[in-house]
Formats: structure tokens, sequence, C-alpha cells
């Protein structure tokens, strides 16, 4: 399981919306000044992005956010793999027609965006188990 710790933001109707506690891992390098690493860690650090779970939950409650490796490798291969090898037939197809260059690069364009579509359309979405963090619930358990 992947497991990170998340605050509550807000919560309406069984819904709430989590931030993620991201800490740097460049906190505590002494060469952090030197670092180009820390630089960008720094840039990003702000770009943290609420995400909504379903469960019962207090707004600043500390929740436990948890994933299987296996969604995480399926939401990948969905999210990166169909396009790549959708583009990669649709410029074959295009070049076993004879269209040229052009029509190889609209037709890997155009693999690309049907490969997005299908992920898309697929309606698959990872499942992601939250419980609090002060209690012991079973894996798998929404609160």
């Amino acid at each position: 399981m992947i497991e990170i710790s998340a605050r509550v933001v807000s919560a309406h109707d069984g819904t709430v919306r989590v931030e993620p506690n991201i800490e740097s891992a460049c906190g505590g390098c002494k060469s952090r000044s030197s670092c180009g690493v820390s630089g960008l860690g720094k840039y990003f650090s702000n770009q943290r992005q609420a995400i909504e779970v379903k469960c019962n939950a207090n707004v600043g409650e500390e929740l436990q956010l948890s994933m299987s490796e296996s969604d995480l490798l399926k939401a990948g291969l969905l999210a990166y793999l169909l396009p790549s090898v959708l583009a990669l037939i649709g410029a074959g197809l295009a070049a076993s027609f004879g269209l040229g260059d052009v029509g190889a690069a609209l037709g890997a364009g155009g693999g690309f965006a049907a490969g997005f579509l299908l992920a898309r359309l697929s309606g698959w979405v990872p499942q992601l188990f939250a419980q609090r963090q002060n209690e012991n619930l079973s894996k798998g358990e929404t609160p």
C-alpha cells in the first residue's frame, strides 16, 4: 500500500476535500543552499491540490490515505501507455497508407488523442481509502 497523511480542508455531504501533508526531503540537508533540487522543491511545494475523498470526517482532522500499488500501476498504464501505443499505431497506419511525414504526424496525434479519450471513457478510477490517524480501522474501510 502507498500511504500519505492528509488534512481535511472542507467537508460536505459525506465527501471531504483533503490536502496532503507533503514535506520536502531537502529540509535537513546541509547543502540545500547550493542544490538545484532544493530550489525546485520550494517552487513545487506550494502547488498542492486538494482532492475529494468519500468519507465522514470533520474539517481539520488528519486522515491516512492509502492506495494499492496495483491501482497506481493501472492508472499509469491507462494514462501513459495507452495513448503512447495508440500514437505509434496511428503513425504506422498513416505511413503504411503512404501519407508521408505529415500524415504520420497527424496519425500519431489522432492516436494519442484517441488514447486519452479511451482512458477517460473507460470510467476506471483508482480506489483511495481513508482512515483517521487516531483510530485503528481495518485496511480498506472508509470512516
